[in-house]
């Protein structure tokens, strides 16, 4: 499932390629995302300039005069540049044909992503897919003092507090394992039995797995691939997740895997208190 990271890499592959340039066309061959597609999607943004790409969470926002373009690549999503002569392909659901003669491609196979339009009557942060949600982690509104704060009298596993997007966004499973093994907490520790102290280290290497992630291009484990149609790299840096059983690339110790919240989770029971 794309990440933070993911979602960062694909923005940054794209915006490059169709900021400032008109919509000519869109074309919608699957309606039947997590929500419906607007049909009016293409009278809408036919003509329009696109002004930006930003990010919200795992939330593209692409921004128009009239509103937001709001894009979610679900489970399996991608949305990449393609050339005209690219062939469509089964689960290719969407293209946004600009009228420099980029095509920006929406693939989906799963069917969980989303596109969905936000006209200018609220500000686009108070949209209620995006009202709710914390701050983002690689800004100086998140720390591990914030952490600290949020994690009094929570009983619940530190690892699912981390993930919890009320809490910060975009700590998703495969960089909530790195960070905790990287600041030596034990996933399943209560979120308000921690120190502020070990607190303030999980922030900083929360920032540190996420940036490093984000420079590699993301994690490629199954379905992602980049704005460019190509794999992410930050697989090969991964210190625990999906090395259940295999040796602690610190002390030697067999990796423990267990379930946390239904997700995988892998530590070192030496390494990690």
């Amino acid at each position: 499932m794309p990440e933070l990271p993911e979602v960062e890499t694909t923005r940054r592959g794209v915006s490059p390629h169709v900021e400032g340039s008109s919509i000519e066309q869109v074309i919608i061959r699957e309606h039947r995302l997590r929500w419906p597609v607007p049909d009016t999607l293409p009278e809408l943004l036919t003509g329009s300039q696109l002004i930006n790409i930003e990010r919200r969470a795992k939330y593209l926002l692409f921004s128009f005069p009239q509103g937001t373009l709001i894009i979610h690549l679900g489970m399996s999503g991608s949305l990449r540049i393609v050339t005209p002569s690219q062939t469509i392909a089964k689960h290719d659901h969407a293209d946004f044909v600009f009228s420099n003669g980029q095509i920006l491609r929406f693939t989906d196979p799963r069917k969980f992503g989303a596109i969905l339009w936000a006209d200018n009557s609220i500000p686009i942060q108070e949209h209620q897919l995006l009202s709710h949600l914390g701050p983002e982690p690689l800004t100086d509104q998140f720390d591990g003092n914030l952490l600290f704060e949020r994690s009094k009298k929570r009983s619940v596993a530190v690892k699912q507090f981390i993930m919890d997007n009320q809490v910060v966004v975009g700590v998703g499973n495969i960089y909530a394992n790195e960070a905790l093994f990287k600041a030596g907490i034990r996933p399943d520790r209560q979120a308000g039995s921690i120190s502020r102290q070990r607190y303030i280290r999980l922030g900083a290497e929360i920032k540190t797995v996420l940036t490093a992630a984000i420079e590699q291009g993301g994690t490629t484990l199954k379905d992602f691939v980049g704005g460019d149609g190509k794999p992410g790299y930050f697989k090969q840096e991964l210190s625990v997740y999906g090395r259940g059983g295999e040796a602690c690339l610190i002390c030697g110790k067999t990796l423990v895997e267990v379930k946390l919240g239904q997700r995988a989770t892998v530590y070192c029971q030496r390494c990690q208190t």
